[in-house]
């Protein structure tokens, strides 16, 4: 059966065309033209953009249920992401006991199979233990170690399958063995949570390493040792032009006129959108404690009780793209990219873009960035 998607406003790239989106019953996009194709049911969504459907590959949870919690919480958060235009995940875990971090794969594994989850799990992010305890932000600095090689090497044999992004501390890596061993096994090295030296993150990229966790969040910059000025992984992200930078685009972690700057330097395809969204996105819950840490909601975003720093956002997709383009002020196709297609190549997956070939993940919202309607492998969502 042959589904046909009809639209004014189909996000092709980085430009907005009119015509059809045809999709299979395999759950792959076969074609999108302004041509007349064979169809069996048509959907005509005039009036409303169509584009790729969002990838979020560094989130906590949502609705109130914990990515590090049951097959069951886990559904629960991804589909209520789902509802925001997010077709793809990975379920992030913070630094925790290693048996946690073990149960952990095992959840997410039984809800990668589970009939109820609607859309797709790409695989774990584990952000930690392997952090900088300078740099711990609102991760618990009980949990933070070095790499340690029995350890990350049980795991990754057990479960590497499910396993799509590691966060680590490039500094804490000595001679870049952990980074090796990630990219030896298909797994996205990312550096984040991290007072690394250019010199540390030479090591790490040499290794393999080829994304920033939440640049600009506990990642280090220019410092001075005995006058001598070092540079950190934010200078090192902007020197090395391949390197992918993630960023927290819910308006709160970085102000507009910063994440401009990011854009002027890297340019829009290397940057990347995540929500770094907690459990508490999606609900009315004000003050708490997540994982040890104390915090309050206030202003939009999620801060240590303290106020010293923020502890995560509390964002959903549909509002990073509202964020780049009322505040940044991108147009709609560039930031839904970065949201998209961005986010696939670093993960390495067959989505992200409106073309022949590519998973039929599709999001249909109107200029407010509301839902209207979610495709995921060419099947219409319940939500």
């Amino acid at each position: 059966m042959v589904t046909r998607l009809k639209s004014d406003k189909l996000i092709v790239g980085e430009v907005l065309r009119s015509g059809y989106v045809y999709m299979d019953e395999c759950g792959l996009i076969t074609a999108v033209t302004s041509a007349e194709l064979p169809y069996d049911v048509e959907y005509d969504y005039t009036g409303y953009y169509v584009a790729p459907g969002f990838i979020d590959m560094h989130t906590h949870g949502g609705a109130g249920h914990e990515f590090f919690g049951s097959a069951e919480d886990i559904v629960q958060a991804a589909n209520f992401h789902l509802s925001h235009g997010t077709t793809s995940i990975c379920p992030t875990i913070s630094a925790a006991p290693l048996s946690v971090m073990k149960k952990s794969v095992v959840e997410v594994k039984k809800a990668m199979n589970d009939i109820a989850l609607e859309p797709n799990i790409i695989g774990l992010h584990l952000e930690g233990p392997y952090l900088s305890a300078e740099q711990c932000g609102a991760q618990c600095p009980d949990f933070i170690t070095p790499p340690i090689l029995e350890e990350y090497k049980q795991l990754i044999d057990e479960a590497g399958d499910v396993i799509a992004r590691w966060t680590y501390a490039p500094e804490n890596d000595e001679n870049g063995e952990f980074c090796k061993y990630l990219t030896e096994h298909r797994i996205v090295a990312s550096a984040g949570h991290t007072n690394a030296t250019y010199k540390e993150m030479q090591w790490a990229i040499e290794n393999g390493c080829k994304l920033v966790t939440h640049l600009y969040s506990c990642t280090s910059t220019v410092t001075r040792e005995f006058g001598f000025r070092r540079l950190g992984v934010i200078e090192t992200t902007y020197l090395h032009d391949d390197m992918y930078a993630e960023i927290i685009a819910d308006g709160r972690h970085l102000p507009p006129e910063l994440i401009r700057m990011i854009l002027k330097i890297k340019g829009t395809d290397r940057v990347a959108l995540c929500t770094d969204s907690l459990a508490l996105a999606g609900t009315g819950v004000t003050e708490g404690i997540t994982l040890n840490v104390p915090f309050i909601i206030e202003d939009g975003v999620c801060k240590l009780r303290d106020r010293s720093a923020f502890a995560g956002s509390i964002a959903t997709s549909d509002r990073l793209i509202r964020v780049m383009t009322r505040e940044v002020g991108v147009n709609m196709a560039t930031a839904v990219k970065m949201l998209t297609k961005i986010p696939a190549e670093i993960l390495g997956v067959n989505k992200g873009t409106l073309e022949a070939g590519k998973d039929a993940d599709i999001v249909v919202f109107d200029d407010e960035v509301n839902m209207r309607e979610v495709f995921v492998c060419g099947n219409k969502c319940r939500w």
